[in-house]
This record gives C-alpha cells, sequence and structure tokens, in this order.
C-alpha cells in the first residue's frame, strides 16, 4: 500500500542536550565484544576527565565480561564518530572533541570476546 506523507514532521526532539540537566549524551562500543549487543548510552558531564570517564564509567560498565580483566587501556585504540581518536586522559570529555551524542568505539588489541567467538 502506497504512503502519502501529508506534510513535514513537525515534532521535537527529546533527547536535545538541554533536556539532561547539564549532562551530554555519549555511547561507547567495545568492538568485537557482542556480549553487549548494543552500545552503551551514558548521561555524562561534559567536564568530566578522559581518564575518570574509563576508570569510573567504562571499567565497571564491562566489568561482567571475561575479557575485562584483560583491557589494556594504553594500548586500546579509538574512534570518535567514526574518525581515529587519540584521547588526552587528563582533558575533559568535551575538550577531547566528545559532546552530545557523540559516539566512541573501543578496541582493545588482542581480544576478541569470549573465547575469540566475538561476544
Amino acid at each position: 500500500m502506497p504512503v502519502t506523507a501529508i506534510g513535514p514532521y513537525q515534532g521535537q526532539t527529546l533527547d536535545r542536550q538541554e533536556n539532561f540537566n547539564g549532562l551530554q549524551l555519549v555511547y561507547l562500543c567495545w568492538e568485537k565484544h557482542l556480549l553487549f549487543c548494543a552500545p552503551f548510552t551514558f548521561p555524562l558531564p561534559p567536564d568530566m576527565r578522559f581518564a575518570d570517564f574509563i576508570d569510573n564509567v567504562v571499567k565497571p560498565s564491562i566489568s561482567q565480561h571475561p575479557d575485562a580483566p584483560s583491557v589494556d587501556f594504553s594500548a586500546a585504540s579509538w574512534r570518535l564518530n567514526g574518525q581515529a581518536f587519540t584521547p588526552n586522559n587528563t582533558a575533559s570529555l568535551i575538550a577531547n572533541g566528545i559532546d552530545h551524542k557523540s559516539m566512541l568505539h573501543l578496541a582493545t588489541p588482542g581480544l576478541n570476546g569470549i573465547a575469540g567467538t566475538f561476544n
């Protein structure tokens, strides 16, 4: 059955940054670890240091995965919104270019999920 649009969509998006009380949404995907079937979504303060993001957000979030204890964050590679990215651990998220609804990809060399299954 054909569908005919009756006009442009007039709705307002509810995930605008101003709706998060000073926080911003940051998405994180741990590559080759599909035990986590979708990226994590974190509401975070823009001024959070990247090192604190790793220690207080990422590590606890992935801790249930058997590969988690083997992650060497100093050897990890990152992508930010599809581009190669080298974070400054002492700088804030926003100073690293991580803003509202940014997508981070974490790659951990040598770790390919449970028994190498990408799970």
